[in-house]
This record gives structure tokens, C-alpha cells and sequence, in this order.
């Protein structure tokens, strides 16, 4: 069974909120064809997309011949809409959530579902996670920063107690990278080198922000595998031991909460998450169905030598399941 963690959707029809505060800066589709679309924001194309973000039928049709048996479904990160006001946010979250839920209803037995919420607005955010449980979805994708607030900010403890209180899991997905006024040389460093150093950051720092010694039951999936996160670890078990205890433990002892995708175009560095974090705490992950994804699903987790059996249909799989709480049902 290969079970694929990091896919995307963005509806064909998108609600219109151009009256509301944030006017044509609500995403909205400009169609090309029947089955292409220009995802249109303050009058720019932020990225050009094809049906495969909403039409399970080519889904389906993709994962058949890609060999994948079943798909987590998330929002694009630019759907999350952290930068508008909360109530409206939370309005067009719904309207996420309700199209992703109804995909799964459709089709339950290939499709697991994560919602967005307003997480600019914490208390809000959190009252939502019941709506995201009567959907039937799985759990909650947030952003590496809300409108460029740190997720260890302590505005967002509430929503990760409820979290934690609910036994919903969390995949944090790379948004907005800051420091892209130094990106040179290509328009997409946004996303080649800004989106790892967003999953770098925020997963550190949900540890030295003391998120996790808060609330040590929260489990949380990294996209990107995590990126430098990896590396930079032991560095900072060694300015924990040097320089500052920022934290009563090392950083290295609350990663059994963390997760991450395979995402990393290189055999060589997911070994290096076999051997630093356990084979039972990595997914496949594919970015589907985005130009920059890995095809097929799990291609260079296939070159890893030295995996066993077990360890290999923990991370096709068994991982996934028990990260969103599936194998219990």
C-alpha cells in the first residue's frame, strides 16, 4: 500500500469574496480551457493549474497508473487567507473544508481529508476543529507562519491545547517565506529556497517557543521533509549544552512528535531521516499535482538502500494511517 500525505486541491469554483475587506485579493479562477485554469490574486497569476486540483476522476485516473492507493487531500497554502479578516476567512475555510470533505465522502476508501481554519485568529481557529471533526476530515493544514506571525508565537496556544485536547494532527506546509528581497537569480526561489527555510524555522522553533513542552502529545508533520531542520538539530543541542538552556530538555528530545513527508529529491537525505529521526516518523509525499512534484510517488525512497521490509511499509503507509489516527478506527 502506498499511501500519499502531501497532495493539494483547489476548487473549481471558488466563492466570490471581492466585496468583502481584501477585495481582489481573494483567490479566484480565470479559466483557459475546460480544464485550465490561471489562479488569479491582486490581478496576478499566482500559479497556473490544471483540472488534476479538482476533478477526482483524473485524481484517481493519476494515482492508478502512478501506483498510489490512497491520497491525503489538502488546501493549496495560499487558500489559508490568513491575511483578511478572521470571520471571513473562516467563511471561505468552510467552503474549502466542505468541498475537500465531500471529495473524501465520495470516494472514502482512496481519500483522507485536512481543512484549513483562521489561525490569525486563535480562539476562532480552535472552535472550528469541531467543524473540521463533523466533516469527517482527518486533520488541520497550517501555514510555517500566519501572516508572518511565528507559529511558537504564545497568541496560538489555544489552538494547539485544542489540538492536543481533540487528538487532531497538523501538517505544516511552507507559505510566505520571508527574506525573498535577497531571492536572485530565479523567480521560483520563493519556493526552492524560501519554502525550506520556512519548514526549518518553524519546526525549531515550535520547539524553542517551547510549543512542544506545552503540549507533548500534539503530532505534527513537516512538508518538505522538514528540509535543513534535519541538520541544524544538532547544532542546536549544542548551543542548548554551551550557550542557553532555552528549553528544560535538549531540542533533541521532543521530535517523537515530529513527522515528515519524503519530499526531498535525493535518496541521500532521506536515509539521513532514517537514521536521525526513525523510519516511523517519515511519509511519502508528492506535491500532487504541482509541476515541481515527485513522480511517481515515492521514486527516490525506492533508491534508499538498506531499508527492511517493515520499514519500508511503515513509511509507504503504516505511518500515514497512525499519524491521522485511521489505523484505530
Amino acid at each position: 500500500m502506498l499511501v500519499d500525505v502531501h497532495t493539494h486541491i483547489i476548487p473549481e469554483k471558488l466563492p466570490d469574496f471581492t466585496k468583502r475587506v481584501g477585495g481582489d485579493r481573494w483567490p479566484r479562477l480565470d479559466f483557459l480551457d475546460a480544464c485550465t485554469a490561471k489562479v488569479m490574486i491582486a490581478g496576478e497569476n499566482f500559479r497556473t493549474i490544471t483540472d488534476q486540483c479538482w476533478n477526482a476522476s483524473r485524481r484517481l485516473d493519476d494515482m492508478q497508473h502512478e501506483g498510489v492507493e490512497r491520497q491525503v487531500i489538502s488546501p493549496t497554502p495560499k487558500l489559508f487567507s490568513y491575511w483578511f479578516e478572521p470571520a471571513d476567512t473562516r467563511d471561505f475555510s468552510r467552503y474549502i473544508n466542505e468541498f475537500i470533505a465531500e471529495m473524501v465522502r465520495a470516494h472514502p476508501q482512496r481519500f483522507y481529508g485536512l481543512g484549513q481554519v483562521p489561525l490569525q485568529d486563535p480562539e476562532m481557529a480552535a472552535a472550528e476543529l469541531s467543524e473540521i471533526k463533523r466533516l469527517g476530515l482527518h486533520g488541520v493544514e497550517i501555514g510555517t507562519n500566519v501572516d508572518g506571525r511565528s507559529l511558537a508565537d504564545p497568541m496560538f496556544l489555544p489552538f494547539f491545547a485544542e489540538c492536543e485536547k481533540q487528538d487532531i494532527p497538523l501538517f505544516v506546509h511552507a507559505l510566505d517565506p520571508f527574506g525573498t528581497e535577497r531571492f536572485i537569480g530565479s523567480s521560483y526561489l520563493h519556493n526552492l529556497i524560501g519554502f525550506p527555510q520556512e519548514n526549518q524555522l518553524a519546526a525549531a522553533t515550535l520547539i524553542t517557543g517551547g510549543v512542544i513542552e506545552k503540549h507533548p502529545n500534539l503530532r505534527i508533520l513537516f512538508s518538505h521533509g522538514g528540509s535543513g531542520f534535519a541538520i541544524v538539530l544538532s547544532r542546536l543541542d549544542q548551543g542548548w549544552r554551551t550557550m542557553e538552556q532555552f528549553t528544560p530538555r535538549p531540542p533533541s528530545a521532543y521530535v517523537d512528535n515530529f513527522y515528515f513527508d519524503t519530499l526531498l529529491f535525493d535518496p541521500v537525505p532521506i536515509r539521513f531521516l532514517v537514521e536521525k529521526f526513525g523510519a516511523d516518523h517519515l511519509m511519502v509525499g508528492s506535491d500532487y499535482p504541482f509541476v515541481i512534484r515527485e513522480v511517481p510517488p515515492g521514486k527516490y525512497l525506492r533508491e534508499v538502500t538498506g531499508l527492511t521490509a517493515q520499514q519500508q511499509a511503515a513509511i509507504h503507509g503504516e505511518n500515514c494511517l497512525r499519524f491521522l489516527g485511521v489505523d484505530k478506527a
